[in-house]
């Protein structure tokens, strides 16, 4: 479905956690639901999602999220030892006449369910995590925000099936705000995938500048189109305006580091909190996004 103003899929993601991404994520939302009739969230950094933090969700329903996992019947196994073999993960063992299990380690893909020679294995749901939604009122938007949060179970290490579950529920009627992990590994790139634009949400320190040089290249590796908000911006660092400048990126809005929005955050309050003004320059963060990416789209290919 071509991209359109009103139903854009923007994900918001930052090199290194705490640079105020799900602050961007979620003022971004709210400022939206003011001005369009159809916004919807999706906290998709489910290792330690807080959207709702910020957002305050009134959540109507929850659903596991799970993975299929083996379960052996050992009646019908010939100790052909296929199963553990073609295990990449090491979530199967077998042993003399034993068939061992390792559901934590799992991945899910099925492959010795599938070698099996006798059909001795079979899989079974395991819950990994949760799929929770809800809405959350904007004062004075059209209609609240419909709002999903992925988590994943303590104890489980495979992010990515809570991710996609999350992802799942995008709707091509609605503007989607996609609140991606902190870094550049594998979990980022699965939220942000897809989307039709990212904004990298950076800080003005070493640390901000290198990470912000591994998402940009991320995400044009990923070939979904990116620009930049710096937060607590002091107008004041060479190097990251070089490089900015160098890689031709678009600043897409810069929040000053002010008292004010400090003490809107800690309280678990948006930008919008801090000061209405910022509803006006989110808004045109967007149309410059929506411009963007219809130049993108308009682009012939190479």
């Amino acid at each position: 479905m071509t991209a359109t103003r009103e139903n854009l899929s923007i994900s918001v993601a930052a090199g290194k956690g705490g640079t105020g991404k799900t602050l961007i994520s979620a003022s971004l939302a709210q400022a939206l639901a003011v001005e369009f009739p159809a916004v919807q969230v999706l906290d998709c950094d489910v290792e330690e999602p807080n959207c709702s933090i910020l957002l305050h969700p009134e959540i109507s329903g929850r659903e596991d999220v799970n993975i299929l996992v083996p379960e052996v019947d050992m009646s019908r196994c010939t100790h052909c030892k296929q199963c553990a073999h073609v295990c990449e993960v090491g979530a199967i063992a077998a042993i003399g006449q034993a068939v061992l299990t390792f559901h934590d380690m799992c991945s899910g893909c099925g492959a010795c369910s599938f070698v099996c020679p006798t059909g001795a294995i079979s899989e079974v749901p395991l819950r990994i995590g949760e799929l929770a939604h809800g809405a959350a009122t904007v004062p004075g938007g059209r209609r609240p925000i419909d709002f999903y949060e992925g988590r994943l179970d303590v104890g489980h290490q495979r992010a990515t099936p809570v991710t996609n579950a999350t992802k799942a529920t995008i709707s091509p009627d609605m503007i989607t705000i996609v609140d991606a992990p902190p870094g550049t590994a594998c979990p980022m790139q699965e939220a942000v995938a897809d989307t039709d634009y990212c904004i990298l949400v950076t800080e003005p320190t070493p640390f901000g500048l290198a990470n912000l040089r591994e998402a940009v290249d991320t995400c044009r590796r990923m070939d979904v189109p990116c620009g930049v908000v710096i937060n607590r911006d002091r107008d004041n660092d060479v190097e990251m305006a070089a490089y900015i400048s160098d890689e031709n990126l678009d600043v897409l809005m810069r929040v000053p580091e002010r008292r004010s929005i400090a003490e809107a955050y800690s309280r678990g309050e948006t930008l919008l909190s801090a000061n209405d003004e910022w509803r006006d320059a989110l808004l045109a963060m967007y149309e410059s996004i929506a411009e963007a990416v219809a130049a993108e789209s308009a682009a012939p290919s190479a």
